[in-house]
């Protein structure tokens, strides 16, 4: 992997913890792990059934507590990862309480994906009904100050130039490309580099994932350690000048780590691979 002689010539990227790294473990040891490794941003992660590290049904005391917490570390709430099923009447009820949450953290965008928030196989029959949807949604996300992004995840919108192409139908300027690189190896089978030359004018948000092994494979290691050329992946994001933050996500494999020191060391090991690419501070 090449590195820059020049830190000046480092990406401006904002580097972002994304919270569901800490995938059964609490909200504080997510903090504490990106305070460790000298990361000032967090997406935070409202995903029900899966990494709810904040939710809708807090009150207005718990919410205030937990920004001071975020303060104290030197952590700023970024996004929310407020996945939710958004072709079914719950699941866009969900997103809208989600788009509340978010507001009331004072992030920037919401992350989503299209479909089921795991698995996602279920084709989309009617995306002219979806389009309509998000548009309400997106409506609603702009009376909150808010962007919405849309993941690249699952058996339908699983590439940047599948979102990419969704986007466009909904023609909203808050509505945009979350770009998972490890999801479009593992759904589409499609390396991150000409899809991300496609897309990246329309991404608001990257979820920056390493993968290793088949497509199919559960195994998202620490960046660095899988398959994923963060030199090709910088050079592609500084050339189309986009600007999105970059939220490092790391899912380990179906045996999460139980040892939460482990997963500090993998947030650290991210940020030093990372760090010849990107303006880390």
């Amino acid at each position: 992997m090449t590195t820059r002689e020049d830190p000046k010539d480092a990406m401006k990227n904002l580097v972002c913890l994304n919270s569901n790294t800490y995938h059964g473990f609490s909200l504080e040891e997510a903090v504490e792990g990106a305070h460790r490794a000298g990361i000032k941003n967090i997406e935070l992660s409202a995903v029900r059934g899966w990494t709810e590290h904040v939710s809708p049904e807090m009150t207005d005391s718990d919410v205030a507590a937990v920004r001071r917490f975020l303060s104290d570390r030197g952590v700023r709430p970024l996004a929310l990862g407020g996945h939710s099923n958004l072709t079914t009447e719950q699941g866009r009820d969900r997103f809208r309480r989600n788009l509340a949450l978010g507001h009331r953290f004072g992030v920037e965008y919401v992350v989503t994906g299209t479909g089921e928030t795991h698995g996602d196989e279920s084709e989309i029959e009617d995306e002219g009904q979806l389009v309509e949807d998000l548009r309400v949604l997106g409506r609603a996300a702009r009376y909150l100050e808010l962007d919405v992004a849309i993941e690249t995840h699952g058996a339908n919108f699983n590439t940047g130039q599948r979102v990419r192409a969704l986007v466009d139908k909904v023609a909203l300027p808050n509505v945009a490309v979350a770009y998972d690189t490890g999801n479009v190896i593992f759904y589409a089978d499609t390396q991150p580099y000409d899809d991300l030359k496609s897309s990246a004018g329309s991404v608001r948000g990257f979820h920056l994932k390493d993968k290793r092994g088949a497509p199919k494979d559960w195994d998202f290691p620490a960046l660095g350690q899988g398959d994923l050329d963060l030199a090709r992946f910088a050079s592609i994001v500084e050339s189309t000048g986009c600007t999105a933050p970059l939220s490092i996500e790391i899912e380990f494999t179906p045996d999460f780590p139980t040892d939460v020191e482990v997963v500090h060391a993998a947030v650290a090991s991210s940020v030093r691979a990372l760090r010849p690419f990107v303006d880390i501070s």
